[in-house]
């Protein structure tokens, strides 16, 4: 192969490892978001079911101010372990085609480059001291009167998933 060809292949092939390793940093990151539902119950047996629903989620009541009808839930969120081999799996494979690379480039260091594969479960490990938090979740339920409609107002601080799990199970419609 001429040498413009594995230099090039090895720029991109770079260039990837680096996308690689965003996106594994990414795996970490909060993606807390802050969502207005409504419902078609009253506040109070609408706050009953979001109890009931954080409750069977593993979180606990760690704030209640009852004038302001707000409610902050907190719960240990555990790490997948699905997604920290699927990751050390990725970064394994990255750390492939950069050896294979690389042992085209300069072929005296190939030892050298086969020793980068023992760093790649250094990115499950990463995911997995990283994504295990804890999580809250905050909640604010209007009364009636104050929306025209008759429905009851929440507003929500959390993360995607659990909100989407949330509007999900309690048929919650999002404003907006």
């Amino acid at each position: 192969m001429s040498n413009s060809v594995l230099i090039s292949t090895f720029l991109l092939t770079l260039l990837l490892a680096i996308g690689l390793g965003f996106f594994i940093r990414a795996s970490v990151k909060d993606r807390t978001e802050i969502v207005q539902l409504t419902s078609d119950e009253s506040e109070d047996s609408l706050l009953a079911k979001l109890k009931q629903y954080f409750a069977e989620r593993a979180y606990r009541v760690s704030q209640i101010d009852a004038q302001a009808n707000s409610v902050v839930f907190e719960g240990w969120v555990r790490p997948s372990l699905f997604l920290a081999g699927f990751l050390s799996l990725l970064a394994a494979l990255g750390a492939l085609c950069l050896v294979l690379v690389l042992s085209f480039l300069l072929p005296d260091f190939t030892g050298v480059w086969i020793g980068l594969l023992a760093f790649s479960p250094l990115a499950g490990v990463f995911y997995w001291r990283k994504a295990g938090r804890n999580e809250q979740v905050s909640l604010k339920v209007e009364s009636e009167q104050t929306i025209r409609s008759g429905k009851s107002l929440i507003t929500v601080k959390a993360h995607r998933d659990e909100l989407a799990e949330l509007q999900r199970t309690l048929n919650l419609k999002s404003l907006g």
